[in-house]
Parts: C-alpha cells; sequence; structure tokens
C-alpha cells in the first residue's frame, strides 16, 4: 500500500514542497545554514549507540539488524535532505513509498536538531523490545548531543522556536518513514509467526538442507526472501548464480568444495581460524555483520570529519543496500535449500565430524550470507570513498580480536566471505557465489538519483 499522510496535525506546519530550504528562502531574520555546515558528531554517536543495541537486544539476527540499520539510514537522509542544496527526497524511487514530509521554505531548521530527533525517534520505535536501561540511553542521548556538540548546536543562533520546529520535523519524518517501514514484511520478525503464515517445513529430498547440530534449531526467517526490498523490485532482481548440481561422487565440483571444507577443519591455519572467529559476527555477541560494516563506516566519517550531510548520505546507501542484500540472499537460500556443509561431511565423508570454530547456523547454506552482505557494503564503501582506500577496522578491539588494517573494502569483502569456509560452515561455491548476489544489490542501491 501507498504510505498516506501522517499526523495531520504535526505535518499542518509542514507542506510537501519539491524544493529544499536554501538561504535565499529563509527568512531575513535567521538564515538557514545547510546541512553540510554541521559535523556529523550527531550521526555517530547515534549509529554508536544502535549498535550497542543490536548486540544487546533479543531478537536482532542478522537480517534484523541489517533492517533496523536500513531504516535508520533512511531516516537520517530524508530528515537533512531538504536543508542540502542539489539533492531530492528518494520517495518516488524506493518500493511503495510516494511521498514523505517536506520542510517550509519560510521556517528555517536546524538540521543537527532535526537530525538527533528523528534518529531519537526511529531508534526508539526500532528498538521498541530494548531493556530499559537502554531506552533509558536512548533519552539521554538524545538530551546530551546538544552540549556535546556545542559548536552545531549554538544557543545564541537556534532559537527556541526552531529548537522547536527542528524537533517536530524530525520526528514527523521518522514517524512517517516507520509507517511505511511497517508495511515491509519484516516488522517484528523475531516475534510469533505471524497467524496467515504456516509454520514452515522445509522441503525433503536429496541435498536439501535439514536442522543441523549441535542444537537441531528451526530455520531462521525463511519468509524473509519474501519482505519488501528497499530498492530491489523484488528479491528476484538480484538472483546468485546456480551453485554446482548436487552429486556424492569423488570429483564432482560439489564433493570437492565438501571435502575441502573438511579438510580445512582438520588442519586449519592460525591465520584461517582468526579470520574465521574476527568475521563470525555472532548475533547477541557484536553488532552482527552489517554492523560491523557500519561500525568501519562510522569510523571512516569521523576521521575524515565529514558533514551532517555527506554522513546521511552514505548511512542511507550503505544500511539499505545491506539490508537489500539480506533480503536477496535468504531469497535464494530458501529458494534452494542446500544442505550445509555438516550435513553433507557426515553424510559422505565422515559421520563424526562437526565444525570446532563456530556452530553452524539454522538456515539454508546456499549463498553465504556473509558473501552477499559483505560485496554489497564494500561496493558502495568503495564507490564512497574510493575502491582502494585503506582503512583500519576497529570493530572488534574491545574483545582483542583488533585494530586489523586492510588496503581496501574488497579485501575485506574476500576475507569476510572466505571466513565462512574456514570456519566449516560453507562451501567455496556459497561464498563465491555470493559476490556476483551483493554486487547486483549494490549496483541498484547506487543507481538511486540523490543529486537532482
Amino acid at each position: 500500500m501507498k504510505i498516506r499522510t501522517l499526523v495531520l496535525a504535526m505535518a499542518a506546519s509542514f507542506a510537501t514542497l519539491q524544493s529544499p530550504v536554501t538561504l535565499a528562502q529563509a527568512t531575513p531574520a535567521v538564515v538557514a545554514k545547510p546541512a553540510n555546515a554541521y559535523s556529523s558528531g550527531v550521526v555517530y554517536d547515534w549509529f554508536f549507540l544502535a549498535l550497542q543495541l543490536i548486540q544487546q537486544t533479543p531478537g536482532f539476527s542478522p537480517p534484523v539488524a541489517s533492517r533496523a540499520l536500513g531504516y535508520m539510514g533512511l531516516t537520517l537522509y530524508e530528515s537533512v535532505v531538504p536543508g542540502m542544496p542539489g539533492y531530492q527526497s528518494l520517495a518516488g524511487q524506493l518500493n511503495q513509498l510516494s511521498s514523505l514530509p517536506w520542510a517550509q521554505p519560510d521556517e528555517p531548521l536546524h538540521w543537527p536538531t532535526v537530525a538527533n530527533a528523528s534518529l531519537a525517534t526511529m531508534t526508539r520505535m526500532m528498538f521498541s523490545n530494548a531493556s530499559a536501561e537502554n531506552k533509558a540511553r536512548i533519552d539521554t542521548l538524545e538530551r546530551s548531543l546538544p552540549l556535546k556538540y556545542t559548536q552545531d548546536f549554538d544557543p545564541n543562533s537556534v532559537t527556541a522556536e526552531i529548537t522547536n520546529r527542528s524537533e517536530t520535523f524530525g520526528k514527523l519524518m521518522a514517524m512517517a518513514i516507520m509507517t511505511w517501514a511497517r508495511t515491509d514484511g519484516g516488522h517484528e520478525a523475531w516475534g510469533p509467526i505471524r497467524r496467515h503464515q504456516q509454520n514452515y517445513v522445509p522441503p525433503s529430498g536429496t541435498g536439501k538442507w535439514s536442522a543441523t547440530p549441535p542444537a537441531f534449531a528451526a530455520p531462521l526467517l525463511p519468509y524473509w526472501g519474501k519482505n519488501r526490498p528497499f530498492v530491489m523490485k523484488t528479491a528476484d532482481d538480484c538472483p546468485a548464480p546456480m551453485p554446482p548440481a548436487y552429486s556424492e561422487e569423488p570429483g564432482s565440483a560439489f564433493y570437492k568444495d565438501g571435502m575441502e571444507v573438511y579438510q580445512i577443519s582438520r588442519a586449519a591455519t592460525q591465520e584461517q581460524r582468526q579470520f574465521a572467529l574476527y568475521w563470525a559476527d555472532d548475533a547477541g555477541k557484536t553488532p552482527t555483520p552489517a554492523g560491523h560494516w557500519a561500525y568501519v563506516a562510522n569510523d571512516l566519517l569521523r576521521a575524515k570529519k565529514a558533514d551532517l550531510g555527506s554522513a546521511a548520505e552514505v548511512f542511507a546507501r550503505l544500511n539499505m543496500a545491506m539490508s537489500d542484500a539480506f533480503v536477496a540472499a535468504w531469497n535464494t537460500k530458501y529458494k534452494l535449500n542446500v544442505l550445509r556443509p555438516v550435513t553433507y561431511v557426515q553424510l559422505v565423508i565422515d559421520s563424526n565430524w562437526t565444525p570446532s570454530l563456530i556452530p553452524t547456523p539454522p538456515f539454508p547454506d546456499y549463498p553465504s550470507g556473509h558473501s552477499v552482505q559483505s560485496s554489497a557494503a564494500s561496493a558502495v564503501l568503495g564507490k564512497e570513498f574510493g575502491a582502494n582506500t585503506s582503512f583500519i577496522d576497529n570493530t572488534h578491539n574491545d574483545r582483542g580480536w583488533g585494530p586489523r588494517t586492510f588496503k581496501s573494502f574488497k579485501e575485506a569483502a574476500d576475507e569476510a566471505a572466505a571466513s565462512r569456509v574456514y570456519a566449516g560452515i560453507h562451501y567455496r561455491f556459497a561464498s563465491d557465489g555470493g559476490k556476483p548476489q551483493g554486487q547486483c544489490v549494490a549496483d541498484k542501491v547506487l543507481g538511486l538519483k540523490f543529486k537532482r
């Protein structure tokens, strides 16, 4: 369904227009500075907190986490784009999002205040099941940022009227986007199965996925691939190449990849073990794979002293790409239902074998979600910062795994993809097959017209 006019009382003073606030349009009494006149400090702090909330909030598996980050990135961008001359809203380009609130040209807004209010509101709604302590952290952060970034929240130039109007607009934007988010099929996916959906029963047959040891858990989010993406029209817009035909014959492509997993697990090098654990990004212990790349982007933006508008564009592109990547990957996983290496090796090679580094996650093998999502993320970051940009990854410093330096985003993405083979939970063809799917998603996102 198309998004409808929201919260009419709040929206009354924000008529939908087609051009952003500019200096020439501002009232003579107060000159509205553009978004790029401010730092991205507000952005850094909100996404830093979001990554902690992903780790500490029940139900935030990798796909769910990527979705939350996707809507946060879009909310940030849409809340400040009226203050970005030459840029435009993405309404009309994203699926089933025909319109969003826009700012009155003769009523100046303070963009850090807008961003603070919109991210606070969206964070509360996305993490509605956070602990009471973490909900208090959200409230505290919203109140503290104007005091922390005094250079952006100058009380001599930001009147109470502008502050109130800016907070209202930020909240309105978050509510509008959340109304749209609730129709995507993924809202509250960690809760009870929807009544109109039957319990998922994996298809049986040779080479098909079945629950894996040690937990033999139920399949995770089997309908996630049917969610409405941000940019792809449907998940089928970015298919993965077909995996090799299932075979138990020695010498076949499938057998070779199964044997490779088995052999690596029995004689993994220290480096391979390190890569496997570094990129594990387990839910409940880390910010998940999408959070790992968001952490990298946050650090890069801070190091480059990015302005508010630039940070908004980066997080909108990156986070929507990662969210769509998980939709595409899950669509393929549950269409093909390829069995995991632990099942194949126990059936064909060694009945006593199990991966020793990481438990096999409860969903089909092909393609590797790490591969799809990391390839999409690296392509977007390469476009935003430069393909050959070297960077320091500090994501896991507090876990004793960093910092680590990479020569490029692609180098990091390739390592993330290969890490799942070293961990014993994906075939090589699943690692390789996810890369073109992730690149396809990135191409779709990079094709969006941010500038007018």
